[in-house]
């Protein structure tokens, strides 16, 4: 590991299982000597990504919500996806997500909610399950076959917990009627008593970047409405796409002009 992988793995430590780290702690994960952790906690206090807590534990800083207020202001995905959280919130009763793809992680990073009593497990930031909900089913129909593979093989128990296959294959034959299909359903898996409805929002290459989704209660739905809303969602869905791709080839050809012009 470079000096750089050692800093960032520090700031991977922390989770919501484990918000606080003491010094001790930290060395003990991390291999790390204590000149050298020390070193790296210095330049992360300087910075305010990381901050002291109770004496001798450590935890993020305040930095990292400027970060995160910066994001939202220059995310593509939040700006050419709020329309679409505010369409869905005003056609019914239910919670709006943006939620974003990487690594192997689905994170909400934007959010709208008109419910009366809205019900979610997972606000913004908070990781969401790799193997149940809607919004895992369209996001990982959209992964390549090795993908697919190495996380339903990892997730075995808790794909079939939820009726999406016993086997990688019969969890890969789950995932192909989702992606022919164009958006996933699911009832309750994530949350009780609520329908959620995702579909993916895809990259130039068709990569999964994001998905858009509506949670809404069983008890506000009938089946017939809960299918106009899906292909509502994969309609938003493949409009929310084709902005993000429109953007990324102007800013392409931009940058090319300004190579042919020095």
């Amino acid at each position: 590991m470079n000096s750089a992988d050692k800093l960032l793995g520090v700031l991977g430590l922390f989770s919501e299982e484990q918000p606080e780290w003491t010094a001790e702690q930290m060395m003990k994960e991390t291999g790390f000597t204590r000149p050298t952790l020390y070193r790296y906690l210095k330049s992360l206090r300087e910075t305010g990504l990381v901050t002291s807590v109770s004496g001798s534990a450590f935890s993020l800083g305040p930095r990292v919500t400027e970060l995160d207020y910066l994001m939202r202001k220059a995310d593509p995905l939040i700006a050419h996806g709020q329309s679409a959280l505010e369409e869905l919130t005003a056609q019914s009763q239910c919670s709006a997500f943006l939620v974003r793809w990487y690594g192997r992680k689905i994170l909400c990073v934007s959010s709208l909610v008109s419910a009366r009593a809205p019900v979610t497990s997972y606000p913004r930031g908070r990781p969401m399950p790799l193997a149940r909900g809607a919004i895992s089913r369209a996001i990982l129909a959209w992964l390549s076959k090795r993908e697919q593979e190495e996380i339903g093989g990892s997730n075995l128990a808790e794909f079939a917990r939820m009726g999406a296959g016993e086997t990688v294959d019969q969890i890969r034959a789950t995932l192909r009627r989702v992606r022919k299909e164009g958006v996933a359903i699911a009832y309750g898996e994530v949350t009780p008593g609520v329908v959620g409805i995702a579909a993916p929002i895809l990259d130039a290459g068709s990569a999964p970047a994001a998905a858009l989704c509506m949670t809404v209660a069983e008890t506000e739905v009938t089946p017939k409405q809960t299918t106009d809303l899906a292909s509502r969602v994969r309609d938003l869905a493949q409009g929310i796409s084709a902005k993000l791709i429109d953007t990324d080839n102007t800013k392409h050809s931009a940058q090319e002009s300004r190579m042919e012009t020095r």
